[in-house]
């Protein structure tokens, strides 16, 4: 049995699937979340022998507006403490937002920022009644300018941003830390949920993407050093520091330009 618990939404495929194991080589337990239940069980049973941990998989549509309070429920009925929390899932939508669905975006924020609102609210008061923890929110290097034809998307992580820095500095004085990981575009499912293949920041053109286990790994030391900001890559640092120097109004044009189909 290991000592402490982990649970990691979104970990049936890219960064939060490669988190998990990161976590399992260090003996944690985990509770696994995403809407595929074939895909977490399969996950949970690879690590179970890897690694002798316990996993507790829930099969949840985070974008339904009840799944947080149902996973906290759950986890609480299984006589679960949750010492680790790993705010992962997400998605995005490519294209103008005028063309672009109501229906899609409006699901968007509610599992960009509002399950993970949520999330962090209910096991944050649980991990200060026990004294300490960790929470990592999954941003994006698109949180730190506007994003013309991924406008929702980029405000949403914005967001997430922006509320973990600020609750890690809340929590400066306790044993408790927040930490907000910020890749770049990375080699996962992302873009093509997004419908963003053709996009020039995908295509090869513009960026290398980086590989979803070298972000979790570098989103992982971060997490354990209690670290409140996390950019894998020199590359991501280096545009993360530009946009200090360029002149706000021409920081979309430049976005604009990156995200246009090749």
């Amino acid at each position: 049995m290991a000592a402490k618990t982990a649970l990691i939404t979104g970990a049936s495929s890219g960064i939060g699937y490669e988190l998990s194991f990161l976590f399992a080589q260090d003996k944690y337990n985990l509770v696994l979340i995403a809407r595929s239940s074939e895909k977490l069980h399969e996950l949970a049973k690879n690590l179970g022998t890897r690694y002798g941990i316990d996993t507790l998989v829930i099969s949840k549509d985070l974008s339904e507006a009840s799944a947080p309070e149902e996973i906290y429920q759950e986890v609480q009925q299984a006589g679960i403490s949750i010492d680790v929390l790993v705010n992962n899932a997400g998605y995005g939508r490519y294209g103008s937002f005028v063309d672009t669905e109501l229906e899609k975006e409006l699901s968007m924020i509610q599992l960009n920022v509002v399950t993970l609102t949520h999330l962090t609210k209910l096991f944050l008061r649980d991990m200060r009644q026990q004294g300490s923890g960790k929470i990592m929110n999954v941003a994006s290097t698109a949180a730190f300018q506007p994003g013309p034809l991924m406008a929702v998307y980029y405000a949403t992580k914005a967001y997430v941003l922006s509320f973990s820095e600020a609750l890690n500095n809340e929590l400066a004085d306790t044993e408790i830390s927040v930490t907000a990981l910020c890749p770049g575009p990375t080699v996962t499912d992302f873009q093509k949920t997004a419908a963003m293949e053709k996009s020039r920041l995908v295509s090869g053109k513009t960026l290398v993407l980086m590989d979803a286990a070298r972000v979790a790994e570098a989103g992982y030391h971060g997490l354990m050093n209690n670290k409140a900001l996390v950019i894998p890559g020199v590359m991501n640092k280096l545009l993360v520091s530009s946009l200090r120097l360029t002149p706000r109004f021409v920081v979309p044009h430049i976005v604009k330009f990156i995200q246009k189909e090749s």
